[in-house]
């Protein structure tokens, strides 16, 4: 599935979102994202700027990212979920804001069972298992 520039930006705008629900960027968080950036086509100093400022931009608009599709936003929990899980730890903000996203998006149905699934794994084994990976980014 051939993703459009503007999804690309808002599904990484999205998971920058969520890495900053617990006012704090771990680390990991921060590795994660740096890997996830390329793959989308985002170059190293983007992302870098990206991560940097979402934390101390309090202009950006925080409402949940309305993807253009149910599969693109299934993906996006997916990943984002991994991505909370990236410092050991989902966050109540986090789950609040993930609840919020598949409600706006009409998915609302899976997140409890990626919830469940996902919060079993192991973390390379997420990690490899990102969803990003299987889209074709414009």
């Amino acid at each position: 599935m051939k993703i459009s520039v503007i999804e690309k930006s808002l599904y990484f705008k999205g998971l920058l979102l969520l890495i900053r629900k617990d006012r704090e960027i771990q680390e990991e968080e921060k590795q994660l994202m740096m890997r996830i950036g390329p793959i989308m086509g985002f170059e190293k100093k983007f992302c870098e700027n990206a991560i940097d400022e979402i934390i101390h931009n309090k202009n950006i608009d925080d409402s949940p990212p309305l993807f253009s599709n149910s599969t693109i936003a299934e993906y996006f929990i997916h990943d984002a979920i991994i991505i909370s899980l990236a410092d050991k730890e989902i966050h109540e903000t986090e789950i609040a804001w993930l609840t919020d996203i598949a409600r706006a998006n009409g998915i609302e149905n899976i997140l409890n069972d990626y919830l469940k699934k996902l919060t079993k794994g192991k973390k390379q084994e997420m990690e490899n298992n990102l969803a990003v990976k299987k889209l074709d980014w414009e």
